[in-house]
């Protein structure tokens, strides 16, 4: 079983070993959620030019985790990958094993996001085609951004409001919402705010 959870990481230093494709698809997932991006790695794709990361074109040393707080094995070598994954444990860095995510401590879901909404998927096994499968179906889903902040609108203008009508207001919203995603409205009293 694992935790679910959003991790606010913006400008902590994450380290990816490894400079292939599968590497590339890490880091440009690290720097979307505004991780500062060093890669190690003898070799790597011609795409990490393009990328706003620190590349250091040698092979992996155990020094390179000091003061990271996320780290991917991404290499082709399997060795490697277990040595940098070991590593990151015994420091108390979260790590992705790109090759077998039972490895490391962190996985990276199918996510989507829109109008701040943000969903992430992941099938607790080795079958990324679902998840993606899914993560496209949800993405369908998802309402416009002015809807969203519309609703956020509407929910911070109910809380102002005295009790009676604040309860009101919330209960009209959720019903909004509901009918928006073609679930039943009633029966929804007593939700979150």
């Amino acid at each position: 079983m694992s935790l679910a959870a959003l991790l606010n990481l913006r400008d902590e230093p994450a380290l990816v070993v490894g400079g292939g494709a599968v590497a590339l698809r890490r880091a440009r997932t690290l720097l979307d959620a505004g991780l500062r991006v060093t890669v190690v790695a003898p070799d790597l794709h011609p795409d990490f030019r393009a990328l706003p990361v620190r590349a250091e074109r040698r092979p992996y040393r155990p020094a390179d985790l000091e003061g990271v707080r996320v780290a991917v094995a991404a290499t082709d070598s399997e060795d490697v990958n277990d040595a940098v994954t070991g590593d990151a444990r015994a420091a108390g860095v979260l790590v992705n094993h790109a090759g077998d995510a039972a490895r490391g401590t962190l996985r990276f879901p199918a996510a989507v996001e829109r109008g701040g909404v943000q969903v992430a998927v992941s099938t607790g096994r080795e079958l990324p085609m679902l998840a993606q499968a899914l993560r496209e179906r949800i993405a369908a889903l998802l309402p416009e951004p002015g809807t969203v902040d519309g609703w956020a609108a509407r929910r911070e203008e109910a809380l102002g409001l005295p009790f009676a009508a604040r309860e009101s207001a919330l209960e009209a919203l959720r019903a909004d919402i509901r009918v928006a995603f073609g679930l039943p409205v009633a029966g929804t009293a007593g939700g979150a705010a």
